[in-house]
């Protein structure tokens, strides 16, 4: 199964500048999306969205910190990263304001470039993983409250198995939360919209688990 590739959008009106991006950061198997100007940035506000934005503050038809509230709006997780060949203090921190992820003065160099799309990315991920884990506390009974260090740690690891397809096993004594766990990578999990199925394998007779779990045939 192909793996989606993480789409960036180039917004720059120098096509020799997009194309040495594109073709640099094409070698990491990223997506390029081209936007030439403004008016070509709204129009693809409705088009799919992009993990990372490259945005020129600089545009024939706009300003990038003009265009900046309008793109967060619309895509609130995209991380817009913005460059330009008129830099200063001042405009790095109106555009920090607004939303952006870093700030990058032209020339650049396109190793510099890549590992903060890199970074932007995973801000993003990070980010929305944050999210949906708050989303899945809050609407648990009880809502549980993970402060201390060691619980932001099982946090962080229920995050990193909850999506991948393979079997947890919660051990604790009782009544450490091994159940709320198992409701936490549930909610977080590709499952997630699917029922979760709880069984007390203490409760069943030996001699009825196996059919119980893994079903039984007649005769």
């Amino acid at each position: 199964m192909s793996q989606t590739k993480q789409k960036v959008m180039i917004v720059d009106d120098e096509v020799e500048i997009r194309q040495i991006v594109k073709t640099f950061l094409e070698r990491s198997d990223y997506e390029i999306l081209e936007v030439p100007d403004g008016a070509a940035l709204k129009a693809a506000l409705n088009g799919p969205q992009p993990e990372a934005v490259l945005l020129d503050m600089k545009l024939p038809d706009a300003e990038g910190l003009e265009l900046l509230p309008q793109l967060k709006k619309k895509w609130p997780e995209t991380e817009v990263i913005v460059v330009t060949g008129y830099g200063s203090t001042d405009l790095a921190v109106e555009a920090t304001k607004q939303g952006a992820y870093h700030f990058l003065n032209k020339p650049f160099d396109l190793n510099a470039l890549q590992l903060q799309v890199e970074r932007a990315i995973e801000h993003k991920q990070i980010t929305e993983a944050n999210s949906s884990l708050r989303r899945a506390i809050a609407t648990m009974p009880g809502s549980p409250i993970f402060q201390s260090p060691p619980m932001k740690e099982v946090l962080r690891t229920i995050e990193r198995v909850a999506a991948s397809d393979v079997s947890v096993l919660l051990t604790g004594e009782s009544g450490t939360g091994k159940e709320v766990i198992a409701d936490l990578v549930h909610s977080m999990s590709p499952r997630a919209k699917g029922p979760i199925i709880k069984i007390n394998c203490a409760a069943l007779p030996r001699e009825l688990i196996e059919s119980e779990l893994f079903g039984s045939t007649k005769g």
